[in-house]
């Protein structure tokens, strides 16, 4: 392939309305996962709910699934910069002494 020209992938219009209706069921997972507890679950499954939607999207209609290996790598790196930082505010959350408020 030549520098500077592009390939196009054709997705089929079914692969988009399987990811939208994917998508749509996910939403309801979502908001039947906030009512209820748990406990320190919560978070957990709702970044596990809300990573497996970013991924349709990005794969699907963002055509990363057909795109250079280069994009996935800048992608990649951007989730595991995201997972780092997520990580150390969990450790700093969770070493913290609680204190009581003497106001």
């Amino acid at each position: 392939m030549a520098h500077g020209t592009h390939e196009h992938h054709i997705i089929p219009l079914k692969t988009y309305w399987t990811v939208f209706a994917a998508l749509i069921f996910l939403t309801v997972v979502t908001v039947a996962a906030a009512q209820i507890d748990f406990g320190a679950l919560n978070a957990l499954v709702a970044f596990g709910i809300a990573s497996v939607k970013a991924s349709l999207v990005l794969g699907i209609f963002m055509h990363l699934k057909y795109d250079n290996m280069m994009n996935r790598v800048i992608i990649g790196s951007g989730v595991f910069f995201l997972l780092l930082f997520w990580f150390f505010s969990i450790i700093d959350i969770v070493t913290r002494i609680p204190q009581n408020s003497t106001l």
